[in-house]
C-alpha cells in the first residue's frame, strides 16, 4: 500500500487549448509554422464573426478556447450574411490572399472549430447561415426545404 498517490495530470489550461488547436490546425491545414496557423485561425474566426449572431455565436464562443473566443467575439455581426462562397470571397480580398487558398485555410480552420463546437452546436451554426457554409465546416451540403 502507498502513502501517497502520484499527481494527477494537470487539467489543461486555456493557453494549452488555444496551443492544442492551433497544432491540429497547423497539422490539418500542412501550414509550415505555428505563427502562420494563427494567423489563418484569427482571420478566419473574425470573419465568422461579422457572420454569425445569437445564441449560436455566444455558445460557440464558450467552446472554443480563450483567444480563439476573442477572435470570433471581437467582430460586430454584419446586418447581411454573406453566402459561403461570399465568406470565402470576403476573407480573400480582407487577407489578400488566393480564393483557392483562403477556401483551404476557412476549411482547415472550420473543421476544428466544428469538432469543438460538437455536432448540435455545428448543425444550428450551418441552419442559421445562408447556403454553402455547410463544406465550410467539413459537412455535405444538404439542400434546404422549401
Amino acid at each position: 500500500m502507498t502513502l501517497f498517490s502520484p499527481p494527477a495530470a494537470p487539467a489543461p489550461t486555456a493557453t494549452a487549448a488555444f496551443e492544442q488547436m492551433l497544432e491540429t490546425v497547423r497539422y490539418e491545414g500542412a501550414y509550415p509554422t505555428r505563427r502562420q496557423a494563427q494567423d489563418v485561425v484569427r482571420g478566419v474566426l473574425e470573419a465568422l464573426g461579422r457572420q454569425l449572431t445569437g445564441d449560436e455565436r455566444v455558445e460557440l464562443a464558450a467552446r472554443l478556447p480563450r483567444e480563439a473566443a476573442g477572435f470570433l467575439a471581437s467582430q460586430i455581426p454584419a446586418g447581411r450574411p454573406l453566402s459561403g462562397w461570399g465568406f470565402v470571397k470576403d476573407l480573400a480580398q480582407r487577407s489578400g490572399g488566393t480564393l483557392a487558398t483562403t477556401r483551404w485555410d476557412t476549411g482547415s480552420v472550420l473543421g476544428v472549430v466544428a469538432r469543438i463546437a460538437g455536432d448540435d452546436l455545428t448543425t444550428r451554426i450551418i441552419s442559421q447561415l445562408p447556403d454553402g457554409y455547410a463544406l465550410l465546416f467539413g459537412r455535405a451540403q444538404l439542400l434546404r426545404a422549401a
